[in-house]
């Protein structure tokens, strides 16, 4: 496996799982709740668009803002990873698609949730945003930016495929099966914030380098 195979997986992976589509469907049906298939198509469409723009923004200028702010990449690399892992316990012990669903509660279900909290912070959330400038930063320059800015708009069609589906997602594997996806997601997502995090400490020169 090359090293672009394998990083491109590892972008793959890991931006699935802080994105999650298959955990948000069923809050998307909670935030629906009495909308037409229209209204659900559009406000579905939206707010992948705009999560979109704010993980773009944050591809683009994110490793910019941290220098402006003096954060240095191995720094945010070893942060960015223990946010990552406490979202993958979070996963593994359901406290993540529980806060969710208190978020879900707190919205009037008669305003438009596209924006708020679907594009943020359902989809755009911190850990997306923190996996997006991670992820540039293992491949500094044009080809690592194109990576996952391509990588992040498939997961994002995806999103939008499943969020479209929803109802039907959620018949047919109901609340275990996306109980079980969670947790294997979990799992992968934990392993990868641990590399991310030991990535960091090599960089600081403690440990073997980035492998």
């Amino acid at each position: 496996m090359t090293l672009d195979t394998a990083y491109m997986i590892t972008a793959l992976v890991t931006m699935f799982v802080v994105i999650d589509p298959i955990g948000i469907a069923p809050l998307f049906l909670a935030l629906t709740t009495g909308m037409t298939p229209t209204q659900r198509r559009r406000i579905a469409i939206r707010a992948v668009c705009v999560a979109g723009f704010v993980l773009a923004l944050f591809a683009f200028f994110g490793e910019a803002l941290l220098g402006f702010v003096g954060i240095s990449m191995p720094a945010f690399r070893i942060a960015g990873g223990i946010l990552l892992f406490l979202t993958a316990l979070d996963m593994l012990f359901e406290r993540r698609t529980k806060r969710r669903e208190d978020r879900t509660e707190e919205e009037d279900h008669s305003d438009d949730p596209s924006v708020f909290p679907l594009a943020i912070p359902l989809i755009a959330g911190p850990g997306a945003i923190a996996s997006i400038i991670l992820l540039i930063g293992e491949k500094p320059g044009g080809e690592g930016l194109v990576m996952v800015l391509s990588i992040t708009a498939l997961v994002l069609v995806g999103m939008a495929l499943i969020l479209l589906a929803s109802s039907y997602v959620d018949r047919l594997i109901g609340k275990t099966g996306i109980d079980v996806i969670t947790r294997v997601l979990g799992m992968l997502l934990a392993a990868l914030s641990v590399q991310f995090v030991l990535d960091g400490l090599a960089a600081f020169g403690f440990g073997p380098g980035p492998g």
